[in-house]
């Protein structure tokens, strides 16, 4: 008996169509970064190129390698690297024709050599920090190098970004000075495609969209504001069966240490997944799974089973507990566990069966 991970294509064509229609008039450009989020890079990205995406985003280099050799030389794209041009990372970059995104003067500098030493005019991004305070010129090196004719000299600048860092806070001013430092920093290079929005900053509405925008965790069905929104689809669905049924009574302890004592008469379910398959292990303080049509709490998550309060629940042995999905919602699962959507998907490990809908 194993976990099952089910990611439906479907749903994530449709989420994509949804981001489409948000940012109407704005390129989509998935971000793909981690493996897709956890859910498989090749497959994700085959199906979003048939749905019209011709630029992604990852973080590191071998990812953007992986991704290129999955769309082949069949399916052109535009592939941008997050990392930028890291020392022995050239040929690699060329080879799999990269878009590195430059964050820092010597980043910079080393893509002119690079442009000088290929005689050829080298594709990159100009990543500026408008507050994020992690990666990215500072808008004053941003206009030192708009303002030397050297400093560019070989490359061809085909976009600048920024990232924001409160998106999924509307009311937080922080995205407003974000903004006005970014509108400052593009018109230092007028004409540049300019991206500002990722998933949550996409329903901040037509200001912060410019020309391109980068979403990742609404793709793969979080809310853009880290709770559930219907426009969004579920895309991963994870499943595990019932390993034993047992009864519990006031006082027994369940699990290592004693820090979980039943308060009551409870009947539970040993379920065959635990943490070694992704479940986060702090997800038992206020998570739960979704069994015979209803939320089932979490009693505790050691490495590879779970137990569920079932109660009156009709259950056999190997019947299916869903532990993430439309019924049992990523963004409640990263709640509980105290983290973002976004760690629970990349979290998701190779343990488990994985199976995909609407390949086509």
């Amino acid at each position: 008996m194993a976990a099952r991970l089910t990611i439906d294509l479907d749903a994530l064509a449709h989420n994509h169509a949804e981001l489409q229609v948000q940012a109407k008039g704005a390129e989509v450009a998935p971000v793909l970064k981690s493996d897709a989020y956890g859910l498989g890079i090749g497959p994700i990205a085959l199906r979003l190129w048939a749905e019209g995406a011709r630029t992604f985003f990852v973080a590191r280099l071998a990812e953007g390698e992986k991704l290129r050799a999955a769309l082949s030389l069949e399916r052109p794209a535009t592939i941008y690297v997050l990392d930028g041009l890291t020392e022995g990372s050239e040929a690699r970059l060329m080879s799999s024709q990269l878009t590195p995104v430059l964050g820092s003067l010597a980043q910079i500098a080393a893509a002119g050599a690079l442009a000088a030493a290929t005689g050829a005019r080298l594709q990159v991004g100009l990543n500026i920090d408008t507050g994020m305070n992690r990666q990215g010129l500072k808008l004053e090196e941003a206009r030192a190098v708009a303002q030397s004719i050297d400093r560019l000299s070989g490359l061809d600048l085909r976009l600048v970004m920024s990232h924001l860092g409160s998106a999924s806070e509307p009311e937080n001013t922080r995205n407003s000075r974000q903004l006005s430092v970014f509108l400052e920093a593009t018109s230092l290079f007028p004409g540049t495609p300019a991206s500002l929005a990722a998933s949550a900053g996409v329903f901040l509405g037509p200001d912060y969209h410019f020309d391109l925008v980068r979403p990742g965790i609404t793709l793969f069905g979080g809310g853009p504001r880290d709770a559930p929104d219907e426009r969004f689809r579920t895309v991963a669905t994870l499943s595990a069966p019932i390993l034993d049924l047992r009864s519990l009574w006031p006082g027994d302890v369940v699990g290592y240490g004693e820090t979980v004592r039943i308060t009551r008469p409870t009947r539970v379910a040993v379920v065959a997944a635990g943490y070694a398959d992704g479940v986060i292990r702090a997800a038992h303080r206020g998570g739960y799974a979704w069994f015979a049509g209803a939320r089932r709490n979490l009693v505790i998550v050691n490495m590879d089973v779970l137990i569920i309060e079932i109660d009156d629940a009709d259950a056999e042995i190997g019947a299916s507990v869903e532990l993430l999905g439309r019924n049992a919602h990523l963004d409640h699962l990263a709640a509980a566990s105290g983290t973002i959507a976004h760690e629970v998907l990349v979290r998701l490990s190779r343990r488990a069966e994985r199976i995909y809908l609407g390949q086509g």
